[in-house]
């Protein structure tokens, strides 16, 4: 017999279930996962298609690449026969990292302009920063300096309907005169121009919560890089799932923070068949990781 005592309870769990419903019904599960190209290095250069078409199997829709260069192309491919290839295994690129050291050292843009060329060849809508040379990065006027000229590119980018993105590792967090490059790149370049790749492995490496980081600049980071933490030796990667990286919590704020390209990079391999490897992390995101 159902009591008024019972129906106003039911009724009032039934009505925080409503409450809740919207945001679980949102949440919805990974499915376009990419990998970061590196994680292939060794295999790449000897058979690019081949490889690509594995990548696929493996389970990814998406794939970042890295060391273009207009003579090299990507691998022995230039920038339509690699979007052909990409095409002929389902694939897509948003993004590529590219060296942009020569446009911080000279501001000459020879380079970059070839890029703007491959990214729009290739469907790309972010040029990204994998890196930058240790000596423009010495000083508290550098970091500014650097700032500026990621602006600059930027709005290169910008004008040729890209943008610009900066990948981080761990070095950006070393203490300079109470800041840091990072700090200081996040803060003083426009979010309009230049977006963020959080590389979460380097940020956990470096002492610091990818949660805050989300917290603190929501809607910059459009790229993460999801690379796990080995248990027993924090120098080496594994497979996503198998170590000390909680992504199930981490992304679950991914949206708030503007992620909409979730990327599997690993470096290194352990008793593993890199090919096994990477299937193993794209299948963990999948099952595991709703946004």
């Amino acid at each position: 017999m159902t009591t008024r005592r019972t129906f106003l309870t039911q009724a009032g769990l039934l009505s925080a279930g409503a409450m809740m419903a919207p945001k679980f019904l949102s949440a919805k599960p990974v499915k376009n996962v990419g990998l970061q190209l590196y994680s292939l290095r060794d295999q790449l250069p000897k058979d690019p298609k081949g490889v690509l078409a594995k990548v696929a199997q493996a389970g990814y829709k998406e794939v970042e690449p890295f060391g273009y260069s207009k003579g090299a192309g990507f691998w022995g491919l230039d920038a339509k026969a690699f979007n052909d290839v990409l095409k002929a295994n389902g694939l897509t690129t948003a993004s590529g990292h590219y060296d942009m050291n020569q446009f911080f050292g000279s501001g000459k843009t020879d380079n970059l302009d070839t890029y703007i060329e491959a990214a729009h060849a290739t469907g790309q809508s972010t040029i990204i920063v994998p890196a930058i040379n240790g000596d423009f990065i010495k000083t508290v006027d550098d970091f500014k300096k650097v700032a500026e000229q990621l602006n600059k590119a930027g709005e290169i980018c910008q004008k040729a309907g890209l943008k610009l993105g900066y990948h981080n590792h761990n070095f950006e967090w070393r203490p300079v005169d109470g800041t840091t490059f990072y700090d200081t790149i996040i803060d003083q370049t426009d979010p309009k121009l230049v977006t963020m790749e959080m590389d979460i492995y380097w940020v956990v490496r470096s002492g610091k919560d990818p949660l805050e980081l989300f917290a603190k600049h929501p809607g910059r980071y459009e790229f993460v890089h999801i690379k796990d933490m080995d248990k027993g030796n924090h120098e080496l990667n594994t497979e996503i799932g198998s170590g000390t990286i909680d992504f199930v919590k981490i992304l679950a704020q991914a949206k708030s923070a503007g992620v909409k390209h979730f990327i599997v990079e690993q470096e290194n391999y352990t008793n593993i068949d890199p090919y096994v490897s990477i299937a193993q992390s794209a299948k963990y995101i999948k099952d595991k990781i709703s946004i």
